[in-house]
């Protein structure tokens, strides 16, 4: 059997590895690719899976590849082979996915759009289904704590709702950087500034209608709490989309603090609680990437080859200072 690499999650903190295996065959339903590009994502990949003792299952490391169809089931009619398709699929070469049915892991690409951009289409896809499903109303205030992959993707994303303005923060200084590149329109740094009081002067002390909170893992717990803070005194929303693990054996998490007091005349939603699947916005995010609405070039700051897949991930978790959006490059 031909055999490919790919990354697997061993037993240990941070032991992931580049492992031999056997290259996939296509059953009834599925399709290969031939990956060409992968994208990191930080947030789930690495406080989900990197950051366990236990050994994770290879099919849960990784989840934005594109590259091209090279086999095809015999069920599947609509896509040829050489196919260019984004893949919720692992880091690997090889990888099959489901092209039919509900299932289905292929997104065939629009002419032009670049494989590089397509590792962004789970993540933009996301905020998107994230934006239209935040109760904003047109003139809001919106606050997005965290400038991550996540809250940056979001921020982009939610223009189209039209709130009066959006203020995104974050405490590194390249999130930052990255954010204005982005076009975001108020940019704060929370290593320099008093986060909660500055939103309170941006809005004349009224507070922010809406709080994305995008921060997730041990320094979400008290950006949690700022959420609260910044929040309107009646009607405001708190949009929880960032991943906790308390109590999940994860090192440093813990739960998330409520004030009741704060949030008796407020609500808070999570994820996609509106969409049936969250999938359903992948051909309206792909016109957004095309057209310029959601930028994701300034996001990448490191094309890395494979062979060096687990050294993005000591950096990723070592400096995160230094590093946000890492491509692996397969070919």
């Amino acid at each position: 059997m031909p055999t490919m690499m790919r990354l697997e999650k061993l037993e240990g903190f941070g032991n992931v590895q580049m492992v031999e295996s056997e290259v996939p065959t296509a059953g009834p339903d599925d399709v290969v690719v031939e990956v060409k590009r992968s994208l990191i994502s930080r947030g789930s990949e690495l406080f989900a899976r990197y950051v366990k003792e236990i050994a994770v299952s290879p099919e849960r490391m990784g989840y934005s590849d594109a590259g091209d169809v090279i086999e095809i089931g015999t069920n599947v009619t609509d896509i040829a082979l050489g196919t260019r398709v984004m893949a919720s699929a692992p880091h690997a070469q090889f990888v099959r996915r489901p092209a039919i049915g509900d299932d289905e892991r292929i997104f065939v690409l629009p002419d032009g759009f670049s494989h590089d951009a397509a590792t962004f289409l789970p993540l933009a896809n996301g905020g998107v289904a994230w934006s239209r499903a935040t109760p904003i109303s047109p003139g809001d205030t919106v606050v997005v704590l965290g400038q991550g992959l996540v809250g940056n993707l979001y921020a982009q994303a939610v223009r189209e709702r039209n709130p009066d303005r959006v203020i995104v923060i974050d405490a590194t200084k390249l999130r930052c950087e990255i954010a204005e590149k982005s076009g975001a329109e108020i940019v704060l740094n929370a290593a320099e500034v008093d986060t909660v009081e500055a939103v309170r002067e941006l809005t004349d002390g009224k507070g922010a209608d809406v709080v994305v909170e995008c921060v997730g893992g041990n320094a979400g717990v008290e950006s949690f709490k700022q959420a609260q803070q910044m929040l309107v005194k009646a009607g405001g929303t708190i949009h929880l989309i960032a991943l906790y693990q308390a109590g999940d054996g994860v090192p440093g998490s813990g739960a998330l603090p409520l004030d009741s007091s704060l949030m008796q005349r407020s609500q808070i939603v999570f994820g996609y609680w509106n969409s049936p699947t969250p999938w359903m916005h992948l051909n309206d995010t792909a016109q957004m990437l095309i057209d310029g609405r959601i930028n994701v070039e300034p996001l990448i700051t490191h094309r890395m080859p494979w062979q060096q897949t687990p050294e993005a991930y000591h950096m990723l978790f070592n400096n995160p200072q230094d590093a946000l959006g890492v491509i692996i490059e397969w070919d």
